[in-house]
């Protein structure tokens, strides 16, 4: 039995609390897909070429969380938890990797999310993408966020039956 809570997002509301409960929502269905699998498990890759594995998706989410919202939204100046060059694709390889060390980061990475997104005033809030130049509001950035984690979800689906044959959730 799991100890994960996942609470299904409301169905009316007014915007910030719809963005917070469905960014949630997807948070916890991830960690629901790592739901009781061991570390080699988790570091299962899909097929060749594909190096993408359940631990992958869990550090790759720790770097979505963390350039958003603190680098993006905060202009905080610190490097990714696993590259310092910037690139995302070093999470993914998690072939060393262990549940504790890419959970641990996940979810401070989400608390920090959580954190600054509760200190905003408004959904209207900017931040700058040094890569492309643009100023982008706090709601596009939980927007997107929505998007990555129901994306990756989508594959967490397909690997996590490809390791026990667990669908659903």
């Amino acid at each position: 039995m799991t100890s994960i809570e996942r609470i299904g997002p409301p169905v009316s509301g007014d915007e910030r609390e719809m963005l917070r409960a469905f960014l949630d929502y997807h948070r916890a269905t991830l960690e629901l897909k790592c739901d009781g699998l061991s570390d080699d498990e988790l570091r299962r890759q899909s097929m060749p070429p594909s190096t993408l594995s359940l631990l992958g998706l869990v550090r790759h989410m720790a770097e979505v969380e963390r350039a958003w919202f603190r680098r993006v939204i905060n202009a905080e100046d610190i490097p990714l938890v696993w590259s310092e060059s910037g690139d995302f694709q070093v999470a993914y390889d998690a072939r060393a990797a262990t549940r504790s060390e890419a959970f641990a980061a996940w979810r401070r990475e989400v608390e920090h999310s959580r954190r600054i997104e509760r200190a905003a005033g408004s959904l209207d809030v900017t931040g700058h993408v040094a890569k492309s130049g643009e100023d982008v509001s706090l709601r596009l950035v939980m927007l997107h966020l929505i998007h990555e984690y129901a994306r990756h979800n989508g594959h967490a689906d397909l690997l996590r039956e490809g390791i026990d044959g667990v669908v659903g959730a």
